[in-house]
């Protein structure tokens, strides 16, 4: 099945060697693509697609599996990003494993666009924008006033993660829709679902 129920599922899928090889993997992937393939001009701007693996994380494997997965991938990243770590920004990369594990049941019946946009939405809005607009003005209260610095970071945040959502949906979907994970025996298409290409049973 696609859906991961109850937090004994989540824990006895995370055991599992392969799920263990697997977010592993994700993780280191989303280090690459957060710290080398778009340098961060700052400590606080960052057009990048780490997500996408993490996200990834948690629809296969749930909710647990996600979580771990962005919070080792944010912690080892700050290790080569020259910034430092601090534990008030690791909560957004935590959320985009966790909420999209805790929706997946979303994506079992069909993996169109629409229903990985409806996936991603929560942990970019409240993880990327609402969350982390709030710590950055906590930590960089560049503007004066802590209101004042959060307009600021929520404006530019909000633009940033727009361009950011799309992106990150369209190539989780266009992942999806090449059944990479289906043979890889990570995800089973659900019967009838033609938006990956497949013809209905």
């Amino acid at each position: 099945m696609n859906k991961r129920t109850n937090v004994s599922e989540w824990a006895t899928t995370l055991k599992k060697p392969k799920t263990l090889a697997v977010c592993a993997m994700l993780a280191a992937l989303s280090v690459i693509l957060a710290r080398f393939i778009i340098p961060m001009p700052n400590a606080f701007t960052r057009f990048s697609i780490e997500a996408v693996p993490i996200v990834i994380a948690g629809v296969l494997f749930g909710p647990l599996a996600g979580g771990i997965v962005g919070f080792i991938a944010d912690l080892v990243g700050c290790l080569f990003s020259g910034y430092g770590y601090n534990p008030l920004f690791c909560v957004p990369p935590i959320l985009y494993g966790v909420l999209p594990g805790l929706l997946s049941f979303i994506m079992a019946k069909k993996t169109d666009i629409l229903r990985v946009a409806l996936v991603f939405l929560p942990p970019v809005v409240i993880g990327s924008i609402l969350y982390q607009s709030w710590s950055l003005a906590t930590v960089y209260n560049s503007k004066g006033s802590f209101a004042a610095s959060f307009s600021y970071f929520l404006t530019t945040r909000s633009i940033q993660f727009a361009v950011t959502f799309v992106i990150d949906v369209l190539l989780t979907w266009l992942l999806f829709r090449s059944r990479l994970f289906d043979r890889a025996g990570l995800w089973k298409t659900a019967k009838g679902d033609t938006s990956n290409g497949s013809k209905p049973s």
